[in-house]
């Protein structure tokens, strides 16, 4: 007979239901019986209700997303199930010409509703007790002095106006609640707490191809990234799903959005003909009208000068250092959060005050460095691009030569997970900077010349 009392057990409410919230239950899972997890999403069941095709944006993870995955058995499994393989990317031209970048690790892709879909589904299949998952429920306040949460269901029914409050307690409170953080929006009133957070500045529209009959003149490989290159700082980025359909992005300046001009489905075809043939080739005419319903998104960012609060509150991924999509490490550095907060609980024995002090000493170094290699790794401007390309093909050879010395190109060392994000930021230091102030300068320009333009 086991002399556990579950009255020593410690209430964790994790806020968000997303990849890193629910690997995080998986984890104190095994931490011997010692945690009561619910979980409180204001999303509902991912599992019952139908795939939205309007805000999703295809991830791409490597050793720093995969390996904390790896931790839990039958994840690696499960998601790959789900995923596909890409070994390298291929950028396309208008003149036909393509450049491809292959991969020493191929790169697992999904997108992201997928993914934690899979998460919760294994997390329930394997854990029938100390967990409670709350759908349609977000937080409103939290006491973070007596350690208490309100919440309130969200309701589903077009006949009921408003739901019942209820208050819970709590010993940990965990912010996986994306970069529109409550948690960390509470945490703003408590004493040297500073954050900041700002748009990304271009925006993006989702793109869906059904599977595609076979074109003569179009070949997009399966196994590898389609991105195309505008001046002017638009791109797309596509990649094959697991149905053999096509899923990606459209980006552009928000400053001089030319999406914004497509009125008409007639219009839209054009757009893609006239500036990304091969897309056009395979978009049916029902992907136009959807493409010009969806609305124009925008990435916010985030950045915080610690993770915690006492012993307590814990942020984790978005909540604590949203980033730009542009290098793919907005779900990596989020699951490699929950490794390293699982080590320090190793480490320190499960003193939570202990532990989370030193998830803020040691992750927030990284944190303030995927930023920077997230905005600024890659350039916008067509020169710079032309440089960078160079700069990729010639670390990779120095990589290859010396490579205990030489690190491998910046796309390839932030999905490596013997490699933190401050080392590699340190080491491209000057490609950082001179990408940066290109940047900065080029959306300048694009801002004045909207302004001009508008007769400002």
């Amino acid at each position: 007979m086991s002399n556990f009392n579950t009255n020593s057990m410690k209430k964790v409410a994790i806020i968000g239901a997303g990849p890193s919230g629910v690997l995080l239950a998986h984890y104190l899972l095994r931490r011997n019986d010692q945690y009561q997890i619910d979980i409180y999403e204001r999303r509902s069941d991912p599992r019952n209700i139908a795939f939205s095709k309007v805000r999703s944006f295809p991830i791409s993870l490597g050793d720093r997303g995969m390996s904390p995955i790896a931790q839990i058995p039958g994840l690696v499994t499960a998601v790959k199930a789900v995923s596909i393989e890409k070994v390298g990317t291929i950028i396309h031209q208008k003149n036909g010409k393509t450049k491809v970048t292959n991969r020493q690790k191929p790169l697992v892709t999904l997108d992201r509703t997928h993914l934690a879909t899979v998460l919760l589904e294994k997390l329930l299949e394997t854990h029938n007790q100390h967990i409670n998952i709350h759908f349609n429920t977000q937080l409103i306040a939290v006491d973070f002095a007596a350690k208490k949460a309100k919440l309130q269901k969200i309701s589903t029914s077009v006949n009921t106006e408003v739901e019942a409050e209820f208050t819970i307690d709590y010993d940990l409170l965990i912010g996986a609640d994306g970069a529109r953080s409550v948690v960390r929006e509470y945490l703003s009133n408590t004493p040297d707490f500073e954050f900041e957070q700002n748009y990304v500045l271009n925006a993006y529209k989702s793109i869906f191809l059904p599977k595609p009959d076979p074109i003569p003149d179009v070949n997009l490989e399966k196994n590898k990234i389609h991105t195309w290159r505008l001046t002017g700082g638009i791109s797309v980025l596509m990649l094959y799903q697991l149905d053999g359909a096509m899923s990606g992005v459209i980006l552009f300046p928000y400053a001089n959005n030319p999406i914004a001009k497509l009125t008409t489905v007639d219009e839209v075809l054009t757009f893609f003909r006239d500036n990304f043939p091969e897309i056009s080739k395979l978009m049916p005419v029902s992907e136009a009208e959807e493409f010009l319903k969806r609305p124009i998104s925008r990435v916010l960012t985030v950045r915080c000068n610690r993770y915690h609060y006492q012993d307590s509150v814990l942020l984790l991924g978005d909540a604590a250092h949203a980033v730009s999509p542009s290098i793919g490490q907005g779900c990596n550095s989020a699951l490699e959060d929950v490794f390293i907060f699982n080590q320090l609980l190793d480490e320190y024995g499960d003193n939570l005050a202990i532990a989370l002090e030193n998830y803020s000493l040691r992750r927030h170094p990284d944190g303030m460095a995927v930023r920077e290699l997230s905005d600024y790794s890659f350039p916008v401007s067509k020169k710079l691009f032309f440089e960078f390309l160079l700069l990729n093909t010639w670390t990779k050879l120095l990589h290859n030569i010396f490579p205990q010395r030489c690190l491998p190109p910046i796309f390839e060392a932030v999905f490596q997970d013997n490699l933190s994000y401050k080392e590699i930021l340190d080491y491209y230091q000057n490609w950082i900077s001179k990408v940066k102030a290109s940047n900065i300068k080029f959306y300048a320009n694009v801002e004045n010349n909207k302004q001009s333009n508008s007769g400002e």
